[in-house]
């Protein structure tokens, strides 16, 4: 982040309204949830077809509500099995409401939930510190290498606790999206760090260089961005917060930076379809095996 500005992560409250207000307003989540029951099951039969117990890693995993709906479609489709699932998350306002999701949704009782409230990176040091030997069938690591030290390392590190045939499901914003064109156009005015830039074609990179086999879907979604360009609009002003990951964006930055930004969201990152500006959400799943 340059010096003059803030990371709209490091006011916890302002980022979770700003990322309610955009999983609200943007398809993404239910696009995803269409292609976890509609596509997902297939991918992962050679890992969790006849099995009876699955030991699964949502690293990562916010409100759980993407990790809870993969393990339940699952379950429809193997009632026997049982899964244990470390869950792996450091905000303890998301953790909260995790467990809160987990007490308000019945049936979930196959699941056995280990709460970890720490990184990814604090994991793998304690992992390695106590010389842990657990494998793992399935890692979900949704849209997380961005806050990470080491995208590769954590990459390395997870993809070596699967069991034969696991699968590390990764998902990540692709070239062709708004995000990764704002940061590419932006980063240095805007002080996106290296990760934040990170693409699935960067993750791809990294995976081919070690020899890793995958394969990668593209689930299309987009978010209207309109309120962005109505001054001092508020759920505007959040979504501008969410989408430069700069707090208090708009009085922040300067006016020339600014309106250089709102041209780039508009003409660049989105299409305008019946008077609303719609910006590119697509998300890349990455399945690695």
């Amino acid at each position: 982040m340059a010096s003059s500005l803030t990371s709209l992560i490091s006011d916890h409250n302002r980022y979770h309204k700003s990322h309610h207000l955009f999983l609200e307003t943007c398809n993404e989540f239910q696009n995803m949830k269409n292609f976890i029951s509609d596509r997902l099951p297939q991918i992962l039969a050679s890992t969790v077809n006849a099995k009876t117990h699955l030991n699964v890693f949502g690293v990562g995993s916010g409100n759980g509500e993407l990790d809870l709906n993969i393990l339940s479609g699952l379950h429809l489709k193997n009632p026997e099995m049982k899964v244990n699932n470390e869950v792996v998350e450091p905000n303890p306002d998301q953790l909260r409401k995790y467990k809160d999701l987990v007490s308000q949704t019945p049936g979930l009782d196959f699941i056995k939930f280990t709460w970890n409230n720490i990184t990814a990176d604090e994991l793998e040091r304690q992992w390695k510190e106590k010389k842990m030997t657990k494998k793992a069938d399935l890692i979900f690591m949704f849209h997380m290498l961005y806050y990470v030290k080491d995208p590769e390392a954590t990459i390395s590190f997870f993809h070596s606790l699967l069991n034969k045939n696991g699968k590390l499901i990764i998902s990540q914003v692709p070239d062709a999206s708004g995000w990764a064109k704002l940061r590419t156009i932006h980063s240095k005015q805007l002080g996106c760090t290296d990760n934040l830039c990170l693409t699935t074609a960067g993750i791809k990179k990294l995976l081919d260089s070690k020899g890793l086999i995958y394969k990668s879907y593209v689930v299309p979604s987009d978010l209207d961005i309109t309120e962005c360009f109505l001054e001092g609009n508020e759920r505007g002003e959040l979504l501008l917060d969410f989408l430069t990951h700069v707090l208090h964006f708009s009085q922040s930055v300067s006016p020339q930076l600014k309106a250089k930004v709102m041209v780039s969201l508009r003409h660049v990152c989105s299409k305008e379809s019946k008077g609303k500006v719609m910006f590119n959400c697509d998300t890349e799943v990455i399945i690695v095996e």
